[in-house]
Order: C-alpha cells, then structure tokens, then sequence
C-alpha cells in the first residue's frame, strides 16, 4: 500500500500544480482532463483550496456553458469535481452561488422544455443533485438569503418544479431520495450533520413568505409521492414526509401569520414577476388550511398503517411539528392530526410509540398551558382545551365507526381501532368524565354494538355434536381443550387483531369508567333487544376484567391513577347482577338443537303437564304443580322444528358468550368468586353437558378458567369442592324434573370429572335416579341411561377389575405354548400310553394315583362351610353397578334404536365393574342372557355389533359359564346366516356394500373370530364356524369382508393350529410333502396340485403369517 502524500498547504505551490490541468482542461473539455483535475484537487487542503475556489471552479463551469450538446460522462464528471470543492469550501460571493445554482439547474433540465427534467442517465442526475445539494450547505452568511429575494422568484421556481419532478418520477430511488434532500435543502431546514445557516425571526419570515408562492406545488407532488407506490422504498416516503412537514410548517407557521408587520407590497421594479408574489393574508390562509386539510387526511390514510416503522416515526414526527408551530393557522387540521398521533398510540414498534408518547405529553402541555393563560387574562381563548378536542373527535369517530367498518379495507379498520383506543388512553382518567356525557356513552356503546355483530348464518355450528363419551377426565389442560374452541365470525370483519384491539377498548373503558354506570348501561342495552344480546355480553364480559385491571396497559405512570378506583367489592356487586341476567330462565334454558332427536322427544314428554315426575313418590301425575318450559328463549313461541338457523346459531352464540363471561367474572374476582360458586357452578355444569358441541367446549373451558381462578388444581378438585350443594341441587331438581331436565347431565358431567371420593355423596342420587326409571321408565329411558353410562365409565375408571388384567395376561403364555416345536418322539411315547390305558394296562395305578389326590370341589366346599347363611356386604361399587345392570336387562329390548345401543354400553361396562365378583357376576350374566340374544340374533347390524361387545367381555369373566350357551343359541344362527349371504355377497356389485345385509355380515364376521377363541369352543363348533367363514376368503368378496374374514381365522389359527392348518391345505395346498423316511406314508391332501383359484391369495397369507412355524415343523425330519 503506497504511503499517503502531505496534502499542498501553500497557495503558490498549489496553484502552480493546479495550473497546467485547469488550462489544459479549459482547451480540450474531455473526461481524462476533468479526472486529472479532480485528482490533483484532493491534494490540496481546505484552506488553501477556499483561496484558489473561484479559480478551480472557472474551467469547471466553464465546460457547462460550451454550447452545444455534452456527452453525460463529462458532465457527471465535472459535477463530480465541483461537489469536492464546494464540499470542503464556503461560498462567499453572490454572484458565484448565483451563477452556479443556475447553471447545474441547466444540466437538470431539458433543452426542449426547461420545466422537465433531460432524459439523462441516473448517474448524472445523482451527481448534479449532490453538487447541488452541497452548494446550499457551501452558501456563507447572509448569501443564501437573497435566493429568497422576490427577484428569484422565476429562477427558484424552476429550481423547486425540476426537483420535484425528480423526486416524484426519478428513474431511481437514490435520485428521488437525493431530489428530496435538495429541495428540504433549499428551504434551509436539512437535518443532516452539517453545520447549517440559522435564519433569525426576519429571514425566517422572508423565506416563508417567498415559498409561500411554491406551497401548492410542493405539497400536491410531495402528496403524492408519500401515497405513490410502495415499491419506491420507505426512505423516499420518509423524505417526503419530511419536506412537506418542513414546507407546510414554515409557510403556515403561526409565529409569522400572528405578526404585527404589514403585508408589502410588490416593488413596481419587479414587473410581472411581482405577480408571482403570494400575500399571506388571513383570507389565503383560511383557504390554504382547508385545502392542506385534505391532503393531509389522505397523506395520513396512507401512512398510519405502513409497513415500515420509520414511515410511521415520521407521522409522528410531522403531526408533532405541525401541532407545534401551526395550530392555529391549520384549525381544520388539528383533528386529523391529533386524530393520527392518537393512532400511533398503540403502534407494534416501540419507538414509535415512544415518540407518540412525548409528542402527545408536549401537545398536552401545551393546551393547559393556553387554557391556563386564557383564564388568568380572563379572555376566551380560541384554542380548544385539550379535553373537549380529544372527546369531540371520539364522538365523531363514534360515528362513523360502523360505517367505517363496512367500507373499509382490514388495514384501514385497524388503524380506525387503535385511533379509538388511543383516545381512551389519553384521556386515560378523564374517560369517565367524557362517559357522564349521555350522547358520548350512547355513540360509543351503540357503534360497539354494531361493529360486533356476529355472523350467525354457519350450519356446522347447529350440525356439531358434543358425546359425552369422547369427554374424559385426563382431557389435557386447559390449554389443549381451548385449541378446539371455534372462534367468531364477524360481520365486518376478518382479521383476529381487529377483534383484540375491540377487546382492548372495551377493558380500557372498565379500566378508566365508572364500573356501575357501564354495567347498568350494557345491561339495558343487553335486555333491550335480541340484537344486540351476544355484542352486550361481549362488551361488559371485557369491561368486567379491564375493571380489574386484566390486560390494560397504562400509557404512563400518571395514568396509573384511575378516575374511578373499582374496588373490589364494586366488582363483586356488578359480576353479581351482569351473572344473574346472564344465567336467568329466559337468557340461560335457549334453544340449541333444530331436529328432534329420540333425547329431544324424551324431553318433550317430560315437559308434558301430564307427565310430571317425582322421583321421591310414585304418584306421577300432579298437573296443579308449576309448569315451567326447559328452553323459555324468545322462540320459544315456535316450535323446535320451525326454528331457523340463525336463530339457532344466534343462541348458540349467546351461550358461549355467557359462559366465557362467567370465566372473566372469576378471574376478575379470583378467590373471591368461590361464594358464588354456589349459584354459577351448577348452571356452567348443565351447559357442559350439552348436545351440542360449541357449547359444551365453552362450559368446559370456562370451568378450566373458574378453577385455575379460584386456586383450583384441576376440575376433580373444582367439582369436589363444591360437590355438596351440587349433589343438593342435582337432588332436589330430580325431584322436579319436568321443570329442571337437565339435572341428569350435571350429574352426568360431574361423574365424568371427579374421582372416586365422590361416590359416597353420589349413592343416594343414583338410587334416586334408579327409582325414577322404575316408575316411568318409558319416559324417562333416554334421559337417565346417559348418566348410567356415565357413572358406569366412571366406576370402570375408578375401580379396575384385576381378574380381567390377569386373563389377559395369561392368554400370551398359552399362545406361545401352542407354537412351540412338535416333539414327534414325545407325541409318540403319549399315544402309546394312551392306547393302553384304553385297553386296560396299567388301569390300577393310574386310579391309585387319582385316588390320592383329593378332587378340587371337596376342597372348595370344605373352604366355604364356615356360614352358609351369612352373606358379605357388597362394596357400594358393585351394589350400584348390579342395580343398574338389573335396569339394563329390562331396557334391552326397548324399540328405541338409539337407547338399546347406549344399553349395550352400558351392559358391557356394568360386567367389566362386576368382573371381580364372579359369583355376582354369573347370575347377572344368566338373566341378561335372553334379551342379549335378540340383540345377536334378531337385531339392527349395529345393535348385533355392540352386542358382540359384550358377549366378549363376558366370555372374558365367565367363558366355561357361557359356552354351552354360545354354542348351542348363538352359533348355529350366525354360522347358516354367514352360510345363507356368502353366495349373494360374492355375486354383489359395489352398491352392496351399502346395504344391511352387507353391515351385518360384517359386524358378525369381525366379533366372531374373538368369540371364539375366549369361550374356547369346542372341535364340533369351530369347525361350523371354519364351514361358515370358508367362502369369505374368496377374493371375489369385498374386500372388507375377506379382511374380516381373515381375522377370523387367525383368531381360530391361535385355538387349534392343526386342524385349521389342515382345513386350509385341503382348500388349497401350496406345495407336496415329502416323508423324511422311506418307511412312511406319502401325505396326500385335497388341496395339492390345485391351480391357483379364488381361494389361493387369502390362504396362502394364512399359511404364511400365521402357519408359517407350523410348516417348517412338519417339513422337519423325525429326530
């Protein structure tokens, strides 16, 4: 790297070496000589290079004038040079700022047109802007000031139109953010490090009377290269904003329109040029402001919401500076800019929000202070308070807020949103205040109303079904319950962060209002009309936690203090009267379901006068007793039928809502909420226990959030702890059931979520419920069988039978004993032996033997002598599971579809819980018997499937108890009916598969198998069974039968190996067996020498998966 030269500090050495390249270059104009001079330039210090400007300059401004056309290199470059020189030397003389200011305009312009900027290259045109720019910051003293001299107005306005045209239409983005900087330069108001000119009181009032003349013109272009395309960058839209912020708040300034100095005159010397002059008077400034006005609003439309965060800073900044230095000569502004500040409250970036911050503090600042004056001079003064300005614009944009959310894009709607909850932030504490206004409150809550209103027109809402089944105590949290929750469809609106910051204004307006006059008044609107119901209950659910200080970010430390403190016990008193309206007879018990299903019918034969029940006498019918509808809704004119699906949606929604506010309620109140428990708890329980979907997920997840508020681990704790007046409620509302039917789904709800130590407290409920099926259970079936499989699942839950684990452990080992090797030797030493006991050999020391070993009945006989007629208490468990397995047996053959298939559940479940008893057990199972035999037999193909279910579970606990049943009642009839569709199936086209024939050859073919193998049949029935099941490998059956099929036979392959082995060779053999010994037989089987037929895919999969041992082993050599 070569060593850096002393730069030339004597003036004689460096105009002697500067000398030969400026006459040089003077001579031959070309590009070397403009590099040559440039270079020598830079060794040349800044003191010295001032002295020798004026003559370094003359060649340089020199290859500008020479007429005709110029090559845009040699331009460039003397642009190039010349911005070195006037970047490290002040201009002192007019004449040459003047001159040189005219002549780089010259390189700007066209020939043809000098109001347009030439078709040059763009590295031209930077370089030019640059030499310009850095003319201005070069001009010394008081020069720069007599460009502003009305004389310059023609040679200014050429200057100002030309960068503006750059700026708005530059080939690129560095030659429009450069444009910009000139023109911000040319009002001297540049922000960048230099050192600048600071123009005094009267300078400034000169410029701004001079770019007076330039204001329309600067701010429509500079107007519409903020709002141009996006893809010009934020850097140009951040200048633009910049140069017309300065511009307008120097030309409207309110320091130079408040002056006492007179307007003058145009001097007559100037001639026409005198009418370019522009007179500030009042009139052009009221015009001005309004025109201003509008382009300022669309600025702001365009801005508020810009993706890049320095744009936005730059708002900021410019409603800061015009609300500073221009408020009163741009009154008509002042609402949109207080309007645009306010916005950016509550902007994503934390800078921006800062800055709003202390613009909005000063803004404040200011306007007390105003007021203040004007009340010490005691003289009105024009400006506003700060107060009546931000509570004016909020009714305004009250206003037009539903209409805003109609016509707007999900970008303008959100800035509209924030600007609303900016304002709330402001006032901060004096919301309240703006709230005493009845017209404010009335807008506000009115525009709430109608920008939250819900789309209700989606029929997979009513369509959605919610089993209580599929809802178990070890669900997951709360966390991964909520994420099935579906969440609102608005009207207006899409976008989730529109929704959060609604959500936000309304806990800003608990957090800052009065909590009983909101309240009192949400209340009114929500009783007022259906309509606006679910967007009432969304507002005061959110006013209910902001009042509790929940998810209200305070703006500043001052608006910590809140105008009205809602204490604690202000909380309790309006969570008690927003949760009795929410959980009254007429908004709690709606309308929810549109067809009449078998549970719904129940119901509405409960609800019949003639109908009413009493669990606790036998007399069934009262008709003096009260009547009470279950779904008093405001259709509950119409019939169930006749409801539309908004309608039904419509109450599906207010539900949800009601229960998510009675999750906010106790999180507003936290331990505080458990008294009321007492009154909501019960009512939450009823909804979980809904039919339909979307509203049991909101029960459920409003108990997760009342649990964890109230310090709740889980819901067994929350529903143990206040089991007592639930189970109080549960019984005295069992008593009344016409009037409270859905007392047996929270018992339901609270089996599904307890544990075992609520057993106990439940004994006397179940009975209850027991006894109310014995008096009416044609009615009451449907109703109560659901609790019954609830309290059986939750019993199996609770109480696990170890007879049916040890089973299943053991079934294993006897497998893999089946499948060991055949010892040929041992096979053969037993069959001798067997032969001659048969023929009498040996026949005394095998009873000899017999007879010293005591046969194992004595044995249990002599265990059990000790009472006879004492009997042991049954554990409550069994005792309950056996009194309702005693109701399912009555309840089997019920013509209800849907209520034999719950009893079958039921039924399966009451002989895993009686598994441990067996002698409690086989009784049960011998009465059950009949009635279960239809079900097989003679029954929908889905009855015969659930049915299967338990005739396996049975086999599972008692399958000697069984066999001979199964043998003798089941099998023959399920084997000739297998028999009877093989033929029809085989021959069937696709359509088959959607009949009931086809169903129940399936439900029978896939319980079989099983069927089989745990009741340890007999030879005689397994091979019925094998006959049966044959045809069903064809691979002319569909394809689910033959699947079905198969697992039939490896269910049969695991009970004799041999024999099936044998029976599926005879079928279809896959290869000849050749005797290991000359002496043996050759075996032949039926199956050999087959083609490949129908039969051969599925039987070959057999013999391979599960024969493939056995095969090996018989191919074996004898050992």
């Amino acid at each position: 790297m070569p060593p850096i030269m002393a730069q030339i500090s004597d003036p004689k050495i460096a105009f002697a070496y500067l000398r030969p390249a400026c006459v040089l270059l003077t001579r031959q104009p070309t590009v070397t000589n403009v590099e040559t001079l440039s270079a020598q330039l830079k060794e040349v210090n800044d003191a010295t290079l001032q002295q020798l400007q004026e003559y370094v300059l003359f060649p340089l401004r020199f290859v500008l004038k020479v007429p005709g056309p110029r090559k845009d290199k040699l331009v460039q470059a003397v642009a190039e040079a010349m911005s070195h020189v006037l970047e490290n030397t002040c201009v002192q003389s007019w004449e040459t700022l003047h001159d040189v200011f005219s002549e780089l305009c010259l390189c700007l312009c066209s020939p043809a047109d000098p109001g347009k900027p030439a078709d040059s290259s763009e590295e031209l045109q930077l370089a030019v802007l640059r030499c310009l720019d850095a003319l201005l910051h070069a001009a010394y003293g008081d020069i720069v000031f007599k460009l502003f001299e009305p004389i310059m107005l023609p040679g200014l306005g050429a200057a100002v139109s030309l960068l503006l045209a750059l700026g708005e239409k530059g080939k690129s983005r560095d030659v429009q953010a450069a444009a910009l900087k000139c023109l911000q330069a040319l009002t001297l108001q540049c922000d960048c490090t230099q050192e600048h000119v600071v123009p005094s009181s009267e300078e400034r009032y000169a410029i701004g009377s001079t770019m007076a003349s330039f204001l329309p013109g600067i701010t429509m272009a500079v107007a519409r290269i903020i709002t141009g395309d996006l893809r010009q960058g934020h850097a140009v839209t951040v200048s633009a904003i910049k140069v017309w912020s300065r511009t307008v708040g120097l030309v409207m300034e309110d320091a130079q329109l408040q002056t006492s100095e007179p307007q003058k005159t145009p001097s007559p010397d100037l001639g026409r040029i005198g009418q370019l002059v522009v007179p500030r008077t009042q009139d052009w400034v009221k015009s001005s402001a309004g025109k201003l006005c509008l382009l300022l609003k669309k600025i702001i439309s365009c801005t508020s919401a810009h993706q890049h965060w320095r744009v936005r800073l730059e708002m900021v900044a410019l409603d800061d500076h015009l609300l500073a230095r221009c408020s009163q000569s741009l009154g008509e502004c002042v609402g949109p800019l207080l309007e645009a500040l306010v916005g950016a409250v509550n902007d994503q970036e934390p800078r921006v929000r800062k800055r709003c911050e202390v613009a909005l503090r000063e803004v404040s600042q200011r306007n007390q202070s105003c007021s203040s004056s004007s009340d010490i001079t005691g003289k009105s003064s024009s400006t506003q308070s700060f107060t009546d300005v931000l509570s004016e614009n909020l009714h305004s944009l009250a206003t037009s807020l539903p209409r805003l959310m109609r016509t707007s894009d999900d970008q303008k709607k959100l800035f509209v949103l924030n600007v609303f909850l900016g304002y709330l932030k402001v006032l901060g504490p004096l919301v309240s205040v703006v709230l005493n206004s009845a017209a404010h409150l009335e807008r506000i809550s009115k525009a709430l109303m109608q920008v939250l209103e819900l789309d209700v027109m989606d029929v997979r809402i009513v369509e959605e079904r919610s089993y209580a089944a599929t809802i178990e105590t070890n669900s997951g949290s709360r966390e991964s319950h909520s994420a099935h929750i579906q969440r609102k469809h608005f009207l207006y609106f899409t976008d989730e962060k529109i929704f959060c910051v609604l959500m936000e204004i309304c806990r800003t307006l608990g957090y800052y209002g009065n909590i009983y006059l909101l309240t009192d008044h949400f209340l009114d609107l929500y009783r007022q009309s259906s309509a606006y119901r679910k967007q009432a209950a969304m507002v005061l659910n959110e006013i209910i936690r902001g009042a509790a200080g929940i998810a209200v970010a305070a703006e500043s430390s001052e608006s910590q203090i809140r105008g009205h403190f809602a204490t604690q016990e202000d909380l309790k008193e309006a969570v008690v009267s927003v949760m009795e309206e929410y959980t009254s007879l007429k908004n709690w018990h709606l309308i929810t379901v549109s067809e009449e299903t078998d549970r719904d019918q129940q119901d509405e034969q409960l609800l019949s006068p003639s109908r009413l029940l009493s669990i606790s006498t036998s007399n069934v019918s009262d008709t003096n007793a009260d009547y009470l509808p279950v779904t008093p809704s405001p259709f509950a004119s119409t019939s169930l039928a006749s409801s539309t699906i908004r309608q039904l949606n419509s109450n599906i929604w207010q539900l949800c809502i009601q229960l998510e506010g009675l999750a906010c309620f106790a999180q507003a109140l936290g331990h505080d909420f458990r008294p009321l428990l007492m009154t909501s708890l019960y009512p939450i329980l009823e909804k979980a226990g809904e039919e339909t979907l979307l509203v049991s997920q909101a029960a459920l997840g409003s108990m997760w959030d009342i649990s964890r508020a109230c310090g709740y681990p889980s819901l067994k704790e929350l529903i143990n702890e206040n089991s007592d007046y639930l189970l109080n409620d549960i019984s005295l509302n069992l008593q009344r059931l016409s009037q409270h039917p859905q007392a047996p789904r929270v018992l339901t709800v609270m089996l599904t979520h307890s544990d075992c130590s609520l057993l106990p407290l439940v004994g006397d409920i179940v009975q209850d419920v027991l006894m109310a099926l014995d008096l009416s259970y044609d009615h009451t079936a449907a109703l109560f069988c659901s609790v019954l499989h609830a309290l059986m699942k939750a019993l199996a839950r609770w109480f696990p039978s170890s007879r049916r684990g040890t089973s299943e452990s053991a079934r294993p080992k006897q497998t893999c004993l089946n499948k060991e090797v055949l010892n040929i030797r041992q096979f053969l030493l037993d069959h001798r032996k067997q032969k001659e006991l048969a023929e009498g050999i040996g026949i005394e020391e095998e009873d000899t033997e017999d007879l010293a070993v005591p046969p194992p009945m004595e044995c249990e006989d002599v265990e059990d002598t000790g009472d006879p007629d004492v009997k042991a208490e049954l554990p409550s468990h069994l005792s309950i599971t056996k009194d309702v397995m005693e109701r399912c047996i009555h309840l089997l053959s019920d013509p209800s579809l849907r209520l034999r298939l719950k009893v079958l559940d039921v039924l399966k479940l009451c002989v895993c819980v009686l598994s441990e008893k067996e002698n409690e057990l086989l009784p049960m199972a011998h009465r059950c018997w009949p009635p279960l035999l239809q079900r097989l037999t003679a029954d929908d193909p889905l009855a015969v499937l659930r049915a299967f279910r338990v005739l396996c579970t049975l086999g599972e606990t008692c399958g000697d108890f069984l066999r001979r049943r199964v043998s003798k009642e089941v099998l023959p009839k399920l084997s000739s009916s297998l028999a009877r569709q093989a033929p029809i199936s085989c021959k069937a086209g696709p359509i088959y598969t959607h009949t009931l024939a086809y169903k129940l050859q399936l439900a029978v073919l896939q319980g079989l198998g099983s069927l089989c193998q745990r009741l340890d049949l007999g030879e005689a029935d397994l091979d019925a069974v094998c006959e049966a099941c044959l045809p069903y490998l064809s691979c002319r059956q569909p394809i689910r039968l033959q699947e079905a099929s198969l697992s039939v036979f490896r269910h049969l392959i695991q009970v004799d190996p041999d024999a099936f082995w044998f029976a599926l060779n005879e079928l279809h053999c896959p290869s000849s067996y050749i005797p290991p010994h000359p002496d043996l037989l050759p075996v032949q089987l039926s199956g050999m020498g087959r083609p490949r037929d129908e039969y051969s895919d599925n039987v070959l999969k057999l013999l391979r998966e599960e024969l493939g041992s056995v095969s090996e082993a018989i191919n074996q050599p004898l050992s």
